[in-house]
């Protein structure tokens, strides 16, 4: 009995705060978990900024409107989807996933929820759970299930190491030299091969 558990951002869709910091010409919104370890330092650093230059869940949607997944993305999600159970796991919030899964033909995804103002301001944010994608593949191998996952950030790795199989996909330089034992991946063809070996 296997699930894959996938992230979503760096995997299947381009970075959301990174294609939000060339839109509105703050460079200082480019930073992501790659950039930064701590999620709950780095969304405190985003919500600062957001509310210095009086920008709001409104502007942050028109961007994601634009975003396309990642060249092949639902294709292999397509095939990983009609081979296996899929599961992605997101640090993101469920007021910016819903159009990018819709343009995936709609997988599950568990992520988290902004607050937001009834000015359209983010107030702050609800995780799902600590530390969601780790605490999340414990929870599906507590009820019979062996995960195979993959990620890019640093926000994945406990998620992968604590897998039956995982893989860096489209990760750092850095990452990748850390962690030289995890097999790393820059195709949908190639990592397609692996889940499937791995299967």
């Amino acid at each position: 009995m296997n699930i894959v558990c996938l992230d979503m951002e760096g995997v299947l869709v381009p970075e959301i705060w990174i294609a939000f910091s060339e839109a509105s010409g703050i460079p200082e919104l480019r930073r992501t978990t790659r950039d930064e370890p701590d999620y709950g330092k780095l969304m405190n650093f985003r919500l600062g900024i957001l509310k210095e230059h009086n920008l709001g869940l409104k502007e942050i949607q028109a961007t994601i409107a634009k975003i396309d997944p990642l060249p092949g993305a639902k294709d292999f999600l397509d095939e990983l989807r009609a081979t296996t159970q899929v599961l992605i796991l997101s640090d993101t919030f469920e007021q910016f996933a819903k159009p990018l899964m819709e343009k995936l033909n709609w997988p599950t995804i568990f992520c988290n929820t902004l607050e937001v103002a009834d000015s359209g301001e983010i107030t702050g944010y609800k995780m799902r759970c600590e530390k969601s994608k780790l605490t999340t593949v414990k929870a599906l191998q507590s009820i019979g299930y062996e995960t195979i996952a993959a990620g890019d950030s640093f926000n994945d790795l406990a998620m992968i190491q604590a897998s039956k199989a995982g893989f860096l996909f489209k990760s750092t330089e850095q990452i990748k030299k850390d962690y030289p034992e995890l097999p790393a991946y820059e195709e949908f063809g190639d990592l397609l091969a692996a889940i499937k070996a791995a299967l």
